[in-house]
């Protein structure tokens, strides 16, 4: 599709097509800035005002920006979604990761995602038989639940789990025996089934301790907010942000790790829902763009399984990211030093604001071909552009509530409608 009226723009005469059969570079950008720099108001501000055509998926800690755009975009003709897991009662949307189960497969995806949501997970000595005993325990309550109900929630998983009561001098028996014994009976050579028999002959003590692992996996991540949210009715559909002009407005905290592990599913999740899409395509493209926009990105969301491979293949899928930091350092310490310089590597785009990491500072001044003091020392506003195939730009940071450009959001953004529409 024509995308050729939307920008992205990363500073004072920093101005870019999205098309990227002209410009021939990926439309991911990496921002690197302290907090309070203006990285919000300087580069996701301006994209949602920049954005005609594409579908849009935000990720940010500030609702300031969802009550601020989610008006005006629904007037520009986008569907707008609204997914708060910091009060899911304001949601207009849910998320129910059951709801996106169609093969063996996908079952195995979701138990490893929700086990090994805890970045902590990959940096433990501990045996990892705990962890696969307990993904393979989680397989097999999501394919029972899977089996016994019609419209399948999470929380039905969450329950059924919650019943399995390991009495003293266990050997196999728990109080949600009677329904493997009924699915042993109806579905004798099914994957649950067989998993169950495997869990119920370990010994007494190894069996408590596979649950108790998945206990402390789900514990950490199930509170009664995200309960209400698997619990909502209307569930995304990923294929709508592939096929209509949609914004999903996600709103998280830099503070609860809990949320943070959720959302890191979810988006393991919509990355795999949005490629599996693009794959039965005829051109193995989205018949829309899909632009991501992640405020915070190191700290407002757990860490995005398998995300230093998925980046390498986002543009041959028509999607891109834009990534908010405060520092490189800050990447490396969420994502480990190979996969925070392959996400550093597959960012065409980058855009460096200012602060004091001096990791960071030193990276800049090497990019620029400048001592470092001259990055470190760069006076506020002042910010550097670099973009694959073109010479580094020292400029101003963009600000769209200067006079000749933005007084009133909302009337700018209305005239800029008003002028596409009337092409």
């Amino acid at each position: 599709m024509n995308v050729i009226e939307e920008k992205i723009i990363l500073g004072e005469n920093c101005e870019y097509e999205t098309d990227i059969t002209k410009t021939g570079v990926n439309n991911n950008v990496l921002v690197c800035g302290s907090s309070g720099c203006g990285k919000t108001v300087s580069i996701i501000e301006p994209r949602l005002l920049n954005t005609t055509q594409s579908s849009l998926i935000v990720t940010v800690t500030k609702r300031r920006i969802v009550d601020k755009y989610k008006r005006i975009l629904k007037r520009r003709g986008f569907k707008v979604l609204d997914l708060n897991f910091v009060e899911p009662h304001k949601s207009n949307i849910g998320f129910n990761p059951l709801a996106y189960i169609e093969t063996a497969k996908d079952i195995k995806f979701l138990a490893e995602a929700l086990v090994m949501a805890n970045p902590k997970k990959e940096r433990t000595s501990a045996d990892p038989y705990w962890d696969s005993a307990a993904i393979s325990l989680l397989r097999t309550e999501i394919s029972a639940v899977m089996l016994e109900e019609d419209a399948p929630s999470f929380n039905d998983v969450l329950n059924l789990h919650n019943s399995m009561i390991l009495d003293n001098g266990f050997s196999g028996e728990s109080t949600c025996m009677e329904i493997f014994r009924v699915m042993a009976e109806q579905y004798p050579d099914t994957f649950p089934v067989s998993c169950w028999k495997s869990f119920k002959d370990l010994p007494e003590k190894t069996a408590s301790c596979v649950h108790s692992t998945l206990n402390s996996a789900l514990d950490s991540i199930f509170t009664t907010e995200l309960r209400e949210i698997m619990n909502k009715k209307n569930t995304i559909d990923f294929r709508e942000l592939a096929n209509e002009k949609t914004v999903l407005f996600i709103t998280t905290s830099p503070v609860n790790n809990s949320l943070n592990y959720f959302i890191n599913v979810f988006y393991s999740y919509l990355f795999k829902q949005l490629f599996e899409y693009a794959e039965r395509q005829k051109n193995g493209v989205l018949p829309r763009p899909v632009q991501i926009l992640y405020d915070d990105f190191a700290t407002g969301g757990g860490k995005i399984m398998n995300f230093g491979e998925l980046i390498s293949i986002l543009r041959e899928k028509a999607i891109s990211v834009t990534l908010l930091l405060q520092s490189e350092s800050q990447l490396e310490s969420m994502y480990g030093h190979s996969d925070a310089i392959t996400i550093i590597n597959n960012c065409d785009s980058y855009v460096y604001m200012g602060g004091n990491d001096i990791k960071t500072a030193s990276n800049v001044s090497m990019r620029l071909n400048v001592p470092l003091d001259e990055v470190l020392y760069m006076p506020i506003g002042k910010i550097a552009v670099f973009r694959r195939g073109q010479r580094p730009i020292v400029t101003e940071r963009y600000d769209i509530t200067k006079e000749d450009k933005c007084v009133d959001v909302s009337k700018h953004f209305e005239k800029e409608v008003s002028k596409y529409n009337n092409r």
